[in-house]
């Protein structure tokens, strides 16, 4: 059936959505360029992307809502249906699978009681499979409103939640302090985090992330450089010469073809039994 038109929002609500609104659309030479944040504002108005929302970005935009509606149920960091204070996500791609993400994952479910994408009936916690935390030297990876909680086990995970639930304090292995999930999308919208210390508290990669690093600089336990710096040869590593007998890929050296190798020229296929 037809749904009816989005409510709107109440005046107090609106005008106070809308002066951060115009801040945002002024960042960008094209006001449709600003749809990304102005998502992400409305969900930290109800904790999801709700068609009153929609309507909003849409007016404001001069957009449809169905050109709103594609770009909020491509992205999946918008939520469709309201979801709880904190979005625990646990990656279940190739290698969080196989070093625990998926036996991390079961047990969740098993522990909070709800299903993939579903809240707990106290509304504190959303769970949510992750195809890639992009973190895949510290698997396996669980995110809490998209800060890091790496080398995580089921039971380090179960701990977890059971803070989150119980208002303890958390804090990630790695990023900011946390932050609800509303406060978190809007700092995604592009306003600044005032929580004092928060943005030194940032950080660079870890120490899984830096290892590739040292070792290309020699810093590693064999000390053998693996490439030069940028612009130069390397010069701890004579250049490879291939054996008769190796395998060579097209990185290593020219293959013979057709059009180089006389002896064996390409013609047109022949038709099977000719």
């Amino acid at each position: 059936m037809p749904q009816l038109p989005a409510p709107a929002y109440p005046a107090e609500v609106r005008a106070r959505l809308e002066a951060d609104a115009k801040e945002v659309i002024a960042r960008y030479p094209g006001s449709r360029s600003a749809l990304l944040p102005l998502l992400h504002l409305v969900q930290s108005e109800e904790g999801y992307v709700s068609r009153t929302g929609m309507a909003f970005c849409a007016e404001l935009l001069g957009l449809t809502t169905a050109e709103v509606t594609a770009v909020a149920t491509f992205y999946t960091m918008y939520r469709r249906r309201p979801s709880g204070d904190y979005q625990v996500g646990v990656c279940t791609n190739t290698l969080c699978a196989v070093m625990g993400g998926d036996a991390i994952f079961d047990r969740l479910k098993e522990h909070l009681g709800v299903g993939n994408d579903e809240t707990t009936a106290d509304g504190k916690v959303t769970l949510e499979h992750i195809e890639c935390n992009a973190a895949c030297d510290f698997a396996p990876v669980v995110m809490v409103n998209w800060e890091f909680f790496d080398n995580q086990t089921p039971e380090s995970a179960t701990r977890l939640v059971d803070d989150l639930i119980a208002g303890r304090t958390v804090e990630p292995t790695r990023g900011a302090p946390l932050c609800t999930y509303k406060e978190t999308a809007r700092i995604l919208a592009g306003f600044p985090d005032t929580r004092p210390g928060a943005v030194e508290a940032s950080g660079g990669a870890g120490p899984a992330s830096l290892a590739g690093l040292k070792l290309a600089k020699g810093e590693g336990a064999s000390q053998a450089r693996v490439v030069g710096p940028r612009g130069e040869a390397p010069r701890d590593t004579p250049p490879h010469e291939p054996s008769p007998s190796e395998h060579l890929s097209s990185h290593d050296a020219p293959q013979h073809t057709s059009a180089s190798d006389p002896e064996h020229p390409a013609g047109p296929a022949a038709e099977e039994g000719e």
